[in-house]
């Protein structure tokens, strides 16, 4: 198992929120929390950037993925839109989540709920170098669903 260090400064001081963390000693990723002045109702098929309150610093070589929560996608039909959506190494503005509601009901989110995950991940930045033909494969150019499985 690798180990970072990421620095966190909260935005607002004065939030109760708890700090994102590893719920189980297994957990791959750390809870995020919405940090809200006010209740929102997010309607069906409706879409919303929910602030967290937090913003990091990222190790080199590093990245963290922002993910949907399995428990509320599952009641609630609530995912994210661009998911898993990157914060790069040098970014250091506050954390926001964009939820989208993909269930039938509206879906109340308060200041204080966990709404997403965030994983820390390491990452290759590679050197792209134009060619004029690439090596043959067994696969070749088969699109999506090639194998028929």
């Amino acid at each position: 198992m690798l180990h970072c260090i990421v620095k966190i400064k909260r935005l607002r001081p004065e939030s109760a929120n708890p700090l994102p963390g590893y719920m189980t000693p297994h957990a791959a990723g750390v809870d995020l929390y919405a940090e809200l002045g006010d209740d929102l109702v997010l309607q069906p098929g409706a879409r919303v950037l929910v602030p967290t309150g937090i913003a990091i610093e990222l190790p080199d070589g590093y990245e963290a993925q922002v993910r949907p929560r399995s428990g509320l996608a599952l009641k609630h039909g609530i995912s994210l839109v661009n998911s898993p959506g990157t914060i790069d190494t040098d970014y250091r503005g506050e954390i926001g989540v964009i939820v989208i509601n993909h269930g039938s009901e509206p879906f109340v989110i308060r200041s204080g709920e966990r709404i997403a995950q965030m994983v820390f991940a390491p990452f290759a930045r590679a050197s792209l170098v134009e060619v004029a033909e690439l090596g043959e494969s067994v696969r070749g150019a088969g699109g999506f669903g090639h194998t028929g499985r």
